[in-house]
């Protein structure tokens, strides 16, 4: 079975307005998505998703043109190969770093989800795993720099829905930020994990501020204070408390994620497997860190296609942790592009679909209806 075509579809939509939520990198006033899709010879079509990394134009054509000259008339099924392709001729030199392993990461979803399809089994069974619950902690664009109060009605919300677990977003500023979380704490009681997540806005110093009350407050881990490369800083700040740092999701390929254990500072690693190079590469990134007793959680993207790849991906590897659950009070894409994912169960747990390849029927309409938009994400 041969790749006939590869084609991107960017897509995005406007956040209305009353649900922009401000977070450290800004407040969201659209959101976008890569899609990709890949067509075989034997008429299976596989779809991945790409992250838009704040440029899906730029994204969608480095799909269109670099990787579709690459691969189309290779082998469907030569996964591993065909990632090796890509990464020796646009990875391995010269050729647009992070942008590239984006590319490559909705490629290779779709290649998955292909043969899946081709074998008529659900993807966490081709991976060699088996349905299993995976604990969701509420996340995604929500619970943000908001009143106090208000953010403690968002989270008694989610946990009445069933998530025993919340990632609050900070960053702001220590004086601010603490209350924010011991207001959810107080509401939602000791038996409710929660996770803070800076967006790589803390300085060190901020850290040093606010880590004894985070420990006080028992947070389950303090995720992107600083920037990816910023490792110097995590080191240090690994050394002010014992709140566990997180992150991962700004990090492409195995080779970041070995820099970040070498340095010992990160203890929770957040995988995107579409920014990372896909489920292929998410896959060694999993049995890199079991190595050393840690746990993948994967970070999740924006549409249905990412969080059915998490899910699977989370049945099949050895040492799941969370699963990132999309709370955003609007995102269609999440919901419509091939039907809602990651509904919990009555322990807050989320469960793979048992349809082959990922399990979804994309609805190319819907696709259709939400083109690009240009210009940024946050502002």
């Amino acid at each position: 079975m041969k790749i006939k075509k590869i084609t991107a579809v960017p897509i995005s939509f406007r956040v209305p307005e009353g649900q922009n939520v401000r977070l450290g990198i800004g407040r969201a006033v659209k959101r976008d998505a890569v899609l990709v899709r890949v067509d075989t010879d034997e008429g299976i079509t596989g779809w991945g998703e790409a992250h838009h990394g704040r440029c899906p134009g730029a994204i969608a054509r480095l799909i269109d043109t670099t990787l579709a000259e690459l691969v189309e008339g290779q082998d469907a099924g030569d996964i591993v190969g065909i990632w090796n392709r890509v990464y020796r001729m646009q990875l391995a030199s010269h050729g647009l770093g992070s942008g590239s392993a984006m590319a490559l990461s909705g490629l290779d979803i779709a290649l998955w989800d292909i043969k899946g399809k081709a074998l008529g089994q659900p993807l966490h069974r081709v991976l060699g795993g088996a349905p299993r619950p995976s604990p969701a902690y509420a996340g995604g664009i929500s619970l943000g720099w908001q009143d106090p109060a208000s953010l403690a009605e968002e989270a008694l919300q989610y946990v009445a829905e069933g998530y025993r677990a919340l990632k609050l977003r900070v960053g702001d500023t220590p004086g601010r930020d603490i209350p924010r979380v011991s207001a959810v704490r107080q509401a939602v009681g000791d038996d409710i994990a929660i996770m803070v997540d800076a967006n790589t806005g803390y300085s060190l110093s901020d850290v040093r501020h606010v880590m004894a009350a985070y420990e006080e407050l028992a947070v389950e881990w303090l995720e992107e204070p600083f920037p990816p490369h910023d490792l110097r800083n995590y080191r240090e700040a690994k050394a002010l408390g014992t709140v566990p740092l997180a992150a991962g999701e700004n990090h492409v390929m195995r080779y970041d994620f070995l820099h970040m254990m070498e340095e010992g500072a990160i203890s929770v690693m957040q995988p995107d497997v579409s920014k990372t190079g896909g489920i292929t590469e998410t896959l060694r990134i999993a049995a890199l860190v079991s190595a050393a007793k840690l746990s993948c959680n994967p970070h999740t993207s924006l549409t249905g296609i990412n969080m059915a790849a998490s899910i699977h991906l989370l049945s099949a590897i050895d040492n799941p942790g969370y699963y990132e659950g999309d709370c955003a009070r609007h995102n269609p894409f999440r919901d419509e592009v091939g039907g809602a994912v990651g509904a919990l169960d009555a322990d807050g747990c989320v469960w793979p679909r048992e349809a082959p390849g990922l399990g979804l029927e994309i609805d190319e309409d819907f696709l259709a209806a939400h083109p690009l938009i240009e210009g940024p994400c946050y502002v």
